[in-house]
């Protein structure tokens, strides 16, 4: 049976380090358009979660829906679930995704199957990661978070904007997992994790799904084969267009 998924994306125009960054244009588009667009072929329910006015009309104007949360809250996955608490409550379903506003090549297929996983298992959170292979540039780019996870097992460990595996050997060709900024939540554990504070290894790495692992939430997570890149900066706008 298909499980009853709603998809939100949280948009937010303040940013340390790149302010405006949703309506930022990617070849003549904006880059909350692109990923609103994409993401809604997926035929779940899908909604852009903002608290600026700026957002909010310009999703609009291309047809967009969206979720007005303007409360001040630390990270996203409070925001997502303000915006499910508030207006999506009623609809019981049974998987909160978040997918994060600045990934502009994520398609929707890879999205409809990390659902498809995530409903089909036990684990509390799932996300989505990409194999790669050192050596590569990103390895060692904080911006690009690293996944410690288990083939055997469909399971994240551990997170980190450092460069980890350690490669104690030297082998100079190693496999490791970039981490990709989406989280499928069950509506339990979303309302658990909204009620968990700031963890230590959160507050060293700024990384808040570190919270739920220091908790013992469990986060599964596919593995996908998309050539994908986040926007973090500027930089990665040019980094994009290449590849569109």
């Amino acid at each position: 049976m298909r499980s009853k998924a709603v998809i939100l994306i949280p948009a937010r125009y303040e940013s340390s380090r790149f302010p405006g960054k949703p309506l930022s244009k990617i070849l003549g588009i904006s880059m909350i358009q692109r990923v609103y667009q994409n993401i809604s072929e997926s035929g779940y329910p899908t909604y852009v979660v903002t608290d600026d006015a700026r957002i909010d009309e310009h999703v609009k104007s291309f047809g967009g829906k969206v979720l007005r949360v303007d409360d001040r809250v630390e990270t996203g996955s409070e925001r997502i679930f303000l915006a499910y608490d508030r207006f999506l409550r009623k609809e019981k379903v049974d998987l909160v995704v978040n997918v994060q506003g600045d990934e502009p090549l994520l398609k929707a297929s890879e999205v409809k199957r990390l659902i498809e996983f995530h409903a089909q298992s036990s684990f509390d959170m799932a996300t989505m990661v990409k194999k790669r292979t050192y050596p590569d540039p990103q390895f060692n780019n904080p911006n690009v978070v690293k996944a410690i996870y288990s083939e055997i097992k469909g399971q994240c460990l551990y997170f980190s904007r450092g460069s980890i595996p350690f490669d104690r050997d030297n082998k100079n060709m190693f496999d490791w997992f970039q981490h990709i900024g989406v989280y499928s939540y069950k509506t339990e554990a979303l309302e658990a994790f909204q009620k968990l504070s700031m963890s230590y290894y959160e507050s060293l790495e700024k990384l808040e799904q570190l919270r739920a692992l220091e908790n013992g939430l469990t986060i599964g997570a596919v593995a996908t084969s998309l050539n994908l890149v986040g926007v973090d900066v500027p930089d990665d706008i040019t980094r994009v267009e290449s590849l569109l």
